[in-house]
């Protein structure tokens, strides 16, 4: 078996070589700007064939496939990441550093998106064409291994373990036929080192110019040849610590807005201390957009209150009407621009040879991540009601809200009774800082494994690995400093006795432990209060994955052209999660997300055979023409799945020297995860704006009409016909829920490409990508809920489904809108990759290598079945460009290396809906000109609508590392850099964290680190 890793390394070392020698990198994948080497091979599924010296260069496997072929032969496009792209990027997320580099891949979940998520702070994963994490299947060495969240089958780059990764291979289009469901999108393959011998150690620190954003890592590993060389061990361990950027770490996180755009006057406007005002008539200091959660409470806070109070620390005041812009708080202080995070990992790798012919192999990798969102107090009113359910059946047992304070409270100062509040209620909202900050610790264990033997058959022309994988994930989260709003209910119904004694009026209360609660001025709510209402829930996540793959690969015949070769296997794998939860998590009644305890698995039996035929060779026209097929039959026990048949055909075709055509087409499925089937309502809270916000007796903005025949509504318009309907929170609860009934989904995936190395040294590839996805699970938006409810030609009530899902309390508020899974209609993506490389020798001063990757998005729709028929959204250039670039320029000079990329990124716009709104109002503008009537409103020069258009965005980035001997056979490489070297932080993005745009790096600004790595 030695013999067969030498050979195996041989081959590989000879297509490198190849590779280098005739220029041919983009005629195999395209290429990446950050380094990304063409001509790589995946060493997941190693050859035991052995060849001679003399033979031609040995077919290998490649990412995408389990065929044997030489690397070049590939239908599909392949871009390789290779570990010095991934060291001199400067960046310790390798999420970070793939979306940096690959502009076909996007962020899905990152430390500066999860903020406000129940499960997934602290994740990063990736996403593919952006078409979902859980339709980019994401491998380690070609296997698939756990997941690392129970919303999803969704791996977190952060649980790999850095030291260990060699290089990130990345396939477009779909791939089921080789690897099974998810890879709809595509597959990005984590690709571990091996053959490594001697100790690495490796300190890297990095921070931002302006501060915040320190990152610190050391990286450990070991690796050695042992009895005799029949044997191979890999030991690595790394630790990362990210601090994260807080509000007080920018200064743009502390400009207030709140835009919006008046289809009166025509004018962008922005909050201010005396109301909105058009942006022309003010400067940015006069923004102001606050909130009314104060420490010390605010009271009476209701239109039909002409005084209404608030406490300036223990003062009270009684000029808080009109007035919350100039007294309130900005709740943005409270949010984290990017999440600090705590990362370790150990892994070892084994191999050993048990004879000549059969080897053993096995590889366990340990991860523990811990995040730490620290946030705000809890801030809460009179009316947030939240859901309560039964503690014994689980059933919803209706809804519970603190209320209103009894005007016979105890704690009620007298200023306030004596200005006799409407209906002797008292209205109240308050940020509860005595129980303290609400944290979101998050602590996830991630067990990875598998073993298995390789070997070979037919006198060695055949080879055949089996192997059996384990892999098990914990997530522990614990939520500090919540509220029970139950518990608050009951503490404000207060009563004082003859004696002085102030107590809760329900007995069964008090023989529970109930405290009184005082709501009036800072620091009133003692610690016996804050015990009685403080809840700190907490959430256990346990997901399982078993495995078992087995596959031959050999030649079955030679035809004229070449040997047809194949690969004929089966696997079986059963995924088992399970949720736990504390008991105030499960009856509700809590400021936090109801998460019900559910149990599920899900099992799959698959088979599975590829064939690459060479059809023609050394022909006119045809130097060569092969043709690749695969089949995989798939069968789930879910019964409304079944069986599924996903499977591929694709051709390369070499008309002349230097020049390639490929094309391939595959059929790929996803099957729902067991949260998408399984899961209970579980709950949520989104950010989105109410359609009925500003409805009045008389308004005509789009859906008025249908928001004033909602019953609460229409009660508040009744009592008051100059009511106006205010929406108070733009987060709202938004429970989620799984569907028994969803099928899988079916991705039909085109591509089609053209490489060329049309002079020395030169290599351009072009490829267009096509993939449809029918039958997609999603979810239907919160804002497209709304608008089919109030804004579609079916009438609002109860034969229109989508008001079913929308509940409002008495005030009018949105207290839940429920989101379910479904099988929408289609997602569509069409797109263009141009893959640019060029290496030019400077002789006696070194090499120079240009390399550029773009990405142009032509089509990424989503279509569903809406009220008035198939509702299509094309996303593309809406919330990120429709292109991305990556180039670098390398020099290499003896022990010298120094780069100097670029990121591009095109224009876009911020919102589809806005823009949408936004041409209505110019239509309604130009029908009220078109009247002629002097009177009619008509603004003849409408302003452009603000913070929604954005040009294009340019960074830069600058590396320099220097290698070098040291006495005692020590070798030492010193590195560093400066990423966004001129400070580019995009323009201003209200929508975003901090006001920044998080493709421009989330306020990140001008980055610079160092690193040291010693090898003995």
């Amino acid at each position: 078996m030695k013999n067969m890793r030498k050979n195996l390394l041989y081959g590989a070392i000879r297509v490198a070589i190849f590779g280098a020698a005739f220029g041919v990198v983009a005629q195999q994948q395209n290429t990446s700007a950050s380094d990304l080497k063409s001509v790589q091979v995946t060493e997941t599924k190693k050859v035991t064939k052995a060849v001679k010296e003399d033979e031609k260069i040995e077919h290998i496997v490649v990412t995408g496939s389990r065929l044997k072929r030489d690397s070049f032969s590939v239908t599909t496009p392949l871009v390789t990441l290779n570990r010095d792209a991934i060291t001199e990027s400067g960046l310790g997320s390798l999420s970070e550093i793939l979306v940096d580099g690959i502009p076909a891949l996007n962020a899905a979940i990152s430390n500066t998106t999860s903020q406000s998520s129940v499960s997934t702070t602290g994740l990063s994963s990736i996403s593919l064409r952006d078409l979902g994490s859980d339709r980019t299947l994401t491998l380690i060495d070609g296997r698939r291994v756990v997941s690392n969240s129970y919303s999803g089958n969704v791996v977190s780059l952060s649980t790999i373990p850095s030291g260990m990764v060699d290089r990130v291979e990345v396939i477009s289009g779909g791939a089921s036929a080789t690897y099974g469901a998810d890879a709809v999108a595509g597959v990005v393959n984590i690709i571990t080192e091996t053959g490594k011998e001697g100790v690495s150690l490796k300190a890297r620190t990095g921070e931002s110019f302006e501060g915040g954003v320190r990152e610190f890592s050391l990286d450990l590993d070991y690796g050695t040849y042992f009895a005799e060389d029949k044997g191979y061990a890999l030991l690595t361990t790394s630790w990362e610590r990210e601090f994260g950027m807080t509000f007080f770490d920018r200064k743009r996180a502390q400009v207030e807005d709140a835009h919006r755009y008046d289809d009166e006057l025509m004018c962008n406007q922005m909050l201010t201390v005396d109301g909105f005002q058009c942006m022309k008539d003010i400067s940015q200091s006069d923004w102001a957009s606050k909130n009314d959660g104060i420490p010390g409470g605010v009271f009476l806070e209701n239109s039909r209150n002409d005084t209404q109070f608030w406490y300036d620390g223990q003062t009270l005041r009684d000029d808080w009407r009109g007035n919350e812009e100039r007294f309130g708080i900005n709740s943005n202080q409270y949010v984290m621009l990017k999440i600090p995070n705590d990362k370790f990992s150990i892994a070892g790798k084994i191999e050993y040879d048990l004879s000549d012919d059969l080897k053993a192999y096995g590889q366990v990798q340990l991860s523990i991540n811990n995040a730490f969102n620290n946030k705000s107090p809890e801030n809460e009113s009179e009316s947030d009601d939240v859901p309560i359910f039964d503690p014994i059946t689980g059933d919803p047992a209706g809804d519970v809200e603190p209320g209103y304070i009894p005007i016979d409270n105890p704690f009620v100062p007298q200023a306030i009774i004596d200005s006799e509040p409407y209906r002797d209620r008292i209205y109240w909202d308050r940020r509860f800082n005595e129980v303290g900050n609400i944290s979101t610790d998050n602590t996830r264990t991630t067990i990875r494994s598998w073993a298995g033997l390789q070997g070979t058959v037919f006198d060695g022309e055949w080879d055949w690995d089996m192997s059996v994988g384990y892999g098990k994930f914990h997530q522990e989260q614990i939520r500090l400093n919540e509220l029970n709003v139950v518990n608050v209910n009951q503490a404000l119904q207060a009563e004082k006795l003859a004696d002085g004694t102030i107590q809760c009026k329900d007995a069964a209360a008090r023989e529970a432990g109930c405290v009184p609660l005082n709501l009036f001025g800072e620091g009133s709510i003692t610690p016996e209060m804050a015990n009685w209402i403080r809840t700190n829930p907490t959430l256990n996540t346990y997901i399982e994955q078993v495995n078992f793959l087995a596959y031959m690969t050999g030649e079955l015949f030679e035809l004229p052209a070449g040997h047809v070769s194949a690969v004929f296997g089966g696997e079986y794998r059963k995924d088992t999660q399970e949720i736990k939860t504390s008991r105030d998590m499960q009856v509700g009644g809590i400021t936090w997300n109801v998460v019900p305890q559910f149990k599920g698995d899900m099992s799959v039996f698959e088979a599975f055979a590829e064939f690459d035929v060479p059809l023609l060779k050394n022909k006119p026209f045809a130097k060569s023409l092969s043709l690749e097929t695969s089949l995989r039959l798939a069968n789930y026990d879910i019964d409304a799945i079944g069986t599924v048949a996903s499977y591929k055909i694709g051709f390369l075709w070499q008309p002349i020297d230097n020049y390639f055509v490929r094309a391939n087409f595959a059929r790929a499925q996803r099957a729902p995860t067991i949260t998408e089937l399984m899961s209970p309502p579980r709950g949520d809270f989104d950010s989105f704006s109410d359609i009925c916000d500003s409805v009045t007796a008389t308004s005509t903005d789009p859906g008025h009409d249908m928001c004033r025949l909602d019953p609460n509504i229409a009660a508040l318009l009744a009592a008051d016909p100059d009511f106006e309907f205010e929406d108070e929170s733009s987060s709202k609860y938004s429970p989620n829920t799984g569907n028994p009934e969803l099928r899988e989904e079916t991705a039909d995936t085109f591509t089609f490409g053209i490489t060329m190395t049309p002079v020395e040294g030169l290599s351009l590839a072009v490829d267009y990508i096509d993939i449809s996805v029918i039958d997609a699970i999603s979810e239907i938006s919160n804002s497209r809920i709304l608008d089919e409810c109030y804004n579609s030609s079916t009438p609002f009530g109860n034969d229109n489904a989508f008001c079913q899902e929308i509940t409002r309390n008495e005030d009018g508020q949105i207290t839940k809108v429920l989101q379910r899974q479904f099988n929408l209609d289609e997602l569509r993506y069409k797109g263009i990759d141009v893959a640019l490389e060029y290496n030019y020798d400077l002789s006696d001063l070194g090499e120079l290598t240009f390399k550029a990757d773009h990405n142009h998005i032509i089509e990424s729709s989503e279509t569903f079945l809406g009220n008035d028929g198939l509702v299509t959204d094309d996303n593309a250039g809406y919330g990120m460009s429709k292109d991305k670039l990556s180039a670098s320029l390398r020099w290499k000079y003896e022990s010298w290396r120094v780069r100097w990329r670029t990121k591009y990124l095109g224009k876009f716009t911020a919102s589809l809906s806005d823009e949408r709104e936004y041409e209505e109002m110019l239509a309604d503008n130009a029908e009220r000109c078109a009247s002629q009537e002097l009177d009619s409103g008509c603004i003849e020069n409408p302003e452009p609508l603000e913070f929604n258009d954005y040009g294009s965005y340019i960074r830069h980035d600058l590396s320099v590392s220097y290698n070098t001997e040291l006495d005692g056979g020590y070798d030492l490489k010193v590195y560093g850099g400066i990423n966004n070297l001129f400070d580019n932080l995009g323009p201003f993005y209200p929508s975003g964290r901090g006001n920044f745009y998080s493709g421009y790096g989330g306020g990140k600004g001008r980055f610079g680190y160092v690193g040291v790595e010693l090898k003995f």
